[in-house]
């Protein structure tokens, strides 16, 4: 909400969402009314993300500087087993594939590198 406001995210910059792009956004949840199933899932998970999971399936993590939480490479680590891409990128927050498109695909693309060409 802070692109709404105008504020930084500890000391971070809003990004680059201007008050009409965070406008149209909302309009559109309000127009095709799907704000409330969007919200569903915050509203009914009861988990702490911040936990360290058990995964051991492959797994790639970017860390935004925007973020609400900013997983440090020792809690990844633990929580994901198989840990192919870790990184922290230089400007994006919670909504980073909107905000920074480009350093986001550039991230997907450098996270999935290593997995090319296995069968």
């Amino acid at each position: 909400m802070s692109a709404v406001l105008g504020r930084t995210s500890d000391a971070h910059a809003s990004a680059d969402l201007t008050r009409d792009d965070v406008l149209d956004n909302i309009t559109l949840y309000w127009l095709t009314n799907t704000a409330v199933w969007a919200g569903r899932l915050y509203w009914e998970n009861k988990v702490n993300l911040y936990n360290a999971a058990n995964i051991s399936i492959p797994a790639a993590v970017t860390v935004f500087p925007g973020e609400s939480y900013r997983a440090p490479r020792s809690w990844t680590e633990q929580a994901y087993h198989k840990l192919i891409y870790f990184n922290e990128a230089e400007k994006g927050g919670h909504f980073a594939a909107w905000e920074q498109p480009a350093i986001f695909s550039a991230e997907v693309r450098a996270a999935f590198r290593p997995l090319r060409g296995r069968t």
